[in-house]
C-alpha cells in the first residue's frame, strides 16, 4: 500500500491488521489496543472498528515514515534505486527482491504490487520508470523515435547598406566595367575616370577625383580594372543606395560620420568643372569663400544634432542628395537654390562685409546691431553674443566669425525652418527650461514697445500681443509655449519677429501687400529664397551705380560682370 498500486477506485475501509506493529518493527504499544467485543458493540455493527479508525486518523504519519526510512533494508533500497538512476542500467521498477524481507512476504491482508508492463504500447509503466532519464525512455520505448523538428532559417530581410543587387544588375555592371577598361588595360588616369564615376557608380561627376583617390591608395596615378572591381564590387558598393555610396566615398575610412573638411575635395572639383562657376577661376580667394559658405549651409540644414558630425541617417533624411545631383546636371548654378546658388553666397558674403567695418573678418555686438537697418533689439543681440543658441567658432572673445554669421543670417531671414526655430527658441528661453513663459516674452517685448514709442508709432500693448500669439500658435498647454508648438505652426516666425525685430513686426502688422503677392506667386520658395533674390537685385544695382559713377563712358559699352 505504501509503494502503491494504481488507484482505480476508492479504497475499501482500512483493516487494522494491515498496520501490524511487528511487521513495521514499531513498538507494540504504538497502536491503541482494540476494545474487547461486547454485545453492545456487536449490536452497533462494527462500532469498535470505527472507533479504532478514528484513533488511527490521529496518528502522526511523519513518525511512521521516519521509523520506516531509518531501517537498514529501506536505506539499501533507496541507494540501489539511486545507483540505477545514475547509471541508467534498467527500469526503476521496484520488485519484491528490492523490498525489505518483512515487506516482500505475501501478507494475507497486503495488496500485491502491480505487475510489470508487458510492453504494450497503451499500458503505462510504473511510476518509478517514468522518472528515468530521457535516454532510458527512448531506449526501452516500443514507440518509434520521433524525428527532430526541422530548423528553418529565416532569410535576411534587413540590409543596412541596401539589398544585394540582382544577378542582372551585377552582370550589367561588369559588362560596362569591361567595356570602359578594355581600351585602357594599364588603367585610367584621373581625367578619364569621370565616365566610370557617372556611368558605373551613378555619382555626380565632381566626385570623380575624390573617388579616384579612394581607390588609388598607392598614388600611382592610375586605377586599373582589378583595383576598381576590388573597391566597388567586392566591397558591395554596388548594393548600396545613393546616399550610402556618397557617404562612404566622402568619409574618412576610420570615421562613421562626415566632417566639414570631407566636403572640400568635391567642392574644389565643382569649382574647377562647373560652367556656372568658371568666372571665379581668376579669384581663388572667393572660390574658397564660396566653398565655405556651401559647407556651412549644408551643416546648418542637414546636421540636426548641430555637433559638426553629419551622420548617414541625417544625410538620408535631407534633400542634399537631390541637390548634388541637380547641380551636376544644371548649367545655371543659381537655379540650384539648395546650398549651391552663387547668388545666395553673394548676398551672405556682402551682408557680412557690410557689417565688418574694420574688415578683420570678425564682427562685434555693435556691428550686428546695424544689421537690417538696426532691426534687432539690444537684448536679442546680447543673447546671441552670450552664445546661447550656438557656440561661436571664431575663438575670439566678443567676436562673431563668418561661419557664425552664416548661422545667424539663415536663422534671421527664414524663421520658418526648423534650425531657425531652434536657434531663436534658445535665445528667448531665458532659464533654458524648455518652455517660453509670458514673463520671458515680456522681457523681449518691452524693448520693442519702447522703440515704437520713440518712433512715434502707436504702441501695441503686451496683453494684446499675448492673446494674438496664443491664437496664432495654439499651444498645447495654456500659458506656455514649447518648441513643438512652434514647429507645428506655419506662422511661428512672426512670433519671434514680434518680440525682437521691429521692421518685420511692422510689416506683419500692416500686412504688406507686396509680400503677400510674392508668397502667392511663388509658393514653393522659402523666406530665405525670396530674401536672397531681392537682396541680390539691390546689391547688383548698387554695384552698377558705383561702376557708373567711378568709370568713364566706355564702361557703358562693356557688359557687366559680377566682381566675384
Amino acid at each position: 500500500m505504501l509503494l502503491g498500486a494504481p488507484a482505480m477506485e476508492s479504497p475499501p475501509a482500512l483493516d487494522m491488521g494491515v498496520l501490524d506493529a511487528e511487521l513495521m518493527q514499531l513498538p507494540h504499544d504504538f497502536f491503541p489496543s482494540s476494545p474487547s467485543p461486547s454485545p453492545s458493540s456487536s449490536s452497533h455493527g462494527g462500532g469498535s472498528k470505527a472507533g479504532a479508525l478514528r484513533k488511527l486518523h490521529k496518528l502522526h504519519l511523519e513518525e511512521i515514515f521516519e521509523q520506516w526510512i531509518s531501517l537498514p533494508e529501506t536505506q539499501r533500497l533507496v541507494m540501489n534505486l539511486l545507483e540505477e538512476a545514475k547509471s541508467g542500467a534498467g527500469p526503476l521498477n521496484v520488485g519484491p527482491s528490492l523490498l525489505p524481507a518483512h515487506l516482500s512476504g505475501s501478507a494475507g491482508s497486503t495488496p500485491p504490487l502491480s505487475p510489470r508492463s508487458s510492453g504494450s504500447p497503451m499500458s503505462p509503466r510504473s511510476p518509478f520508470s517514468r522518472r528515468a532519464g530521457p535516454s532510458h525512455l527512448m531506449r526501452d520505448s516500443p514507440l518509434k523515435k520521433a524525428s527532430e523538428p526541422i530548423r528553418e532559417i529565416i532569410p535576411q530581410f534587413y540590409f543596412p547598406n541596401g539589398p544585394p543587387p540582382s544577378k542582372d544588375t551585377t552582370e550589367s555592371c561588369m559588362a560596362r566595367i569591361n567595356q570602359i577598361f578594355a581600351a585602357h588595360p594599364e588603367g585610367l588616369p584621373p581625367s578619364g575616370f569621370i565616365t566610370v564615376t557617372k556611368d558605373v557608380c551613378k555619382l555626380p561627376s565632381f566626385f570623380s577625383t575624390c573617388l579616384f583617390k579612394k581607390i588609388d591608395v598607392t598614388n600611382s596615378g592610375l586605377v586599373t580594372r582589378e583595383k576598381f572591381i576590388e573597391y566597388w564590387v567586392d566591397q558591395n558598393m554596388l548594393a548600396m543606395d545613393t546616399a550610402t555610396r556618397i557617404f562612404t566615398v566622402l568619409k574618412h575610412s576610420d570615421k562613421n560620420f562626415l566632417r566639414q573638411e570631407d566636403f572640400r575635395p568635391i567642392l574644389r572639383e565643382l569649382l574647377l568643372t562647373h560652367r556656372g562657376l568658371e568666372f571665379l577661376h581668376d579669384t581663388p580667394e572667393f572660390q574658397d569663400r564660396y566653398a565655405e559658405t556651401v559647407i556651412y549651409r549644408i551643416f546648418y540644414h542637414v546636421n540636426k544634432a548641430g555637433n559638426g558630425r553629419l551622420q548617414l541617417r541625417e544625410l538620408k533624411r535631407s534633400n542634399l542628395i537631390a541637390a548634388l545631383q541637380q547641380v551636376d546636371e544644371e548649367e545655371d548654378i543659381n537655379k540650384v537654390l539648395r546650398y549651391f546658388s552663387y547668388e545666395h553666397f553673394y548676398v551672405i558674403y556682402c551682408k557680412f562685409w557690410e557689417l565688418d567695418s574694420d574688415h578683420d573678418f570678425l564682427i562685434n555686438k555693435d556691428d550686428l546691431l546695424r544689421y537690417g537697418n538696426h532691426a534687432l533689439t539690444y537684448r536679442i543681440v546680447e543673447r546671441i553674443f552670450s552664445q546661447v543658441p550656438r557656440k561661436f567658432t571664431s575663438k575670439v572673445e566678443g567676436k562673431m566669425g563668418y561661419e557664425d554669421f552664416v548661422w545667424f543670417i539663415l536663422s534671421e531671414e527664414d524663421k520658418s525652418s526648423e534650425p531657425s526655430l531652434e536657434y531663436w527658441f534658445k535665445c528667448v528661453d531665458l532659464d533654458c527650461d524648455g518652455v517660453i513663459t509670458p514673463n520671458e516674452m515680456q522681457y523681449f517685448y518691452e524693448e520693442q514697445l519702447h522703440r515704437m514709442e520713440c518712433m512715434a508709432q502707436e504702441p501695441v500693448l503686451f496683453e494684446d500681443i499675448v492673446c494674438q500669439m496664443a491664437d496664432m500658435i495654439g499651444p498645447a498647454k495654456e500659458g506656455i509655449l514649447t518648441l513643438r508648438d512652434l514647429k507645428r505652426c506655419k506662422l511661428s516666425g512672426n512670433f519671434f519677429n514680434i518680440l525682437f525685430n521691429l521692421n518685420k513686426f511692422v510689416a506683419f502688422e500692416t500686412r504688406d501687400p507686396f509680400l503677400i503677392r510674392q508668397e502667392r506667386e511663388e509658393p514653393t520658395l522659402t523666406e530665405w529664397d525670396r530674401f536672397a533674390h531681392m537682396e541680390y537685385i539691390r546689391l547688383s544695382m548698387e554695384e552698377d551705380g558705383e561702376d557708373a559713377s567711378n568709370g568713364s563712358a566706355e564702361v557703358w559699352d562693356e557688359p557687366y560682370e559680377a566682381p566675384f
